[in-house]
């Protein structure tokens, strides 16, 4: 006996959250960044979901994609189950006993700076279980259940509070074995007879100082980039040096804790600046951030961030 009508196939959220990702995306290879799998995986997903339903959800050419009629349809149902899904895991979690903080921050500045100082907050605040999310993708807070973030931007987050926390002075770093080394470090030129370390970073028009603004503002005008070790994290280049492997230009912010520790020196006084508008920043969505577990946590870091020496 059959009472309404007979429920389709449903997949598991896992699909869902695929589905989600790549209709949002339209790009299976940013779609699979996003939830840390390959695209061959996503786009296999996708087919399988597709063959289980019965539907073409995605038109795929060689240069674009695109939802069809049913796939909108779907997308949209798709995205509205799951943050009603996430919002109620969200509220069942914070009426647990123990306050969960989410905490999302950069890879750089995660290893180089907060994680060194979480210890003293928990100790302060032993009732509060911390989750780090170590990434240098962008999050959302709501999709990826989020309560702060620390990113390194322009300031300017719609529906979100952002504090400043640095000021950026770029300057050489490398370890006092390699200053110590046979080959000295006495003027600016001599830096063309080390290994210098790359991090090169370009975006929303601005291009972070590298060695060549470094070295024309040390009067260095016939430096030539070759060779050297190429990082794409600040984080890995600043390790790097530590370890002896070259000459890495250090952000005040991000070396702060080496050079106290003596792991770091600072060869050179020669100091450049940043873009003025761009910096770490600790963000919350507009309408939390007067909560008081996000509040004290933000009062916490900001603390912290006066605190920390920085070279002008």
């Amino acid at each position: 006996m059959k009472i309404g009508t007979a429920m389709r196939f449903l997949p598991g959220t896992g699909s869902l959250k695929v589905f989600e990702a790549a209709g949002r995306q339209l790009n299976f290879t940013r779609a699979a960044q996003e939830l840390n799998v390959t695209p061959a995986a996503v786009s296999h997903q996708i087919k399988e979901f597709e063959d289980q339903l019965g539907l073409r959800l995605i038109e795929r050419t060689s240069r674009s994609m695109r939802l069809t009629e049913a796939g909108h349809i779907l997308h949209a149902a798709v995205g509205e189950a799951l943050g009603g899904l996430n919002r109620a895991l969200v509220r069942m979690d914070k009426s647990r006993d123990t306050a969960r903080l989410r905490v999302s921050a950069s890879t750089s500045v995660a290893a180089k700076w907060l994680v060194p100082r979480l210890d003293d907050y928990m100790k302060l605040n032993p009732s509060v279980e911390v989750q780090l999310d170590v990434s240098d993708r962008v999050r959302d807070f709501e999709r990826d259940d989020i309560d702060v973030a620390i990113r390194f931007g322009n300031g300017n987050y719609p529906g979100a509070r952002a504090d400043r926390l640095f000021d950026n002075t770029i300057f050489p770093v490398c370890s006092p074995a390699l200053l110590a080394s046979k080959k000295p470090l006495k003027h600016p030129r001599d830096l063309l007879q080390h290994r210098l370390i790359h991090v090169e970073w370009s975006g929303q028009g601005i291009t972070w100082p590298n060695w060549r603004m470094w070295m024309l503002a040390a009067g260095v005008s016939d430096y030539v980039e070759a060779g050297g070790l190429y990082l794409d994290n600040s984080g890995l280049a600043l390790q790097a040096a530590v370890d002896g492997q070259g000459v890495a230009l250090g952000d005040s912010s991000l070396v702060s804790d080496d050079l106290a520790a003596g792991r770091l020196v600072q060869p050179f006084a020669l100091t450049i600046k940043g873009p003025p508008q761009f910096a770490y920043y600790i963000i919350s969505p507009a309408e939390t951030q007067d909560d008081a577990l996000i509040k004290s946590f933000r009062e916490w870091i900001l603390a912290e961030a006066a605190r920390t020496p920085l070279v002008k």
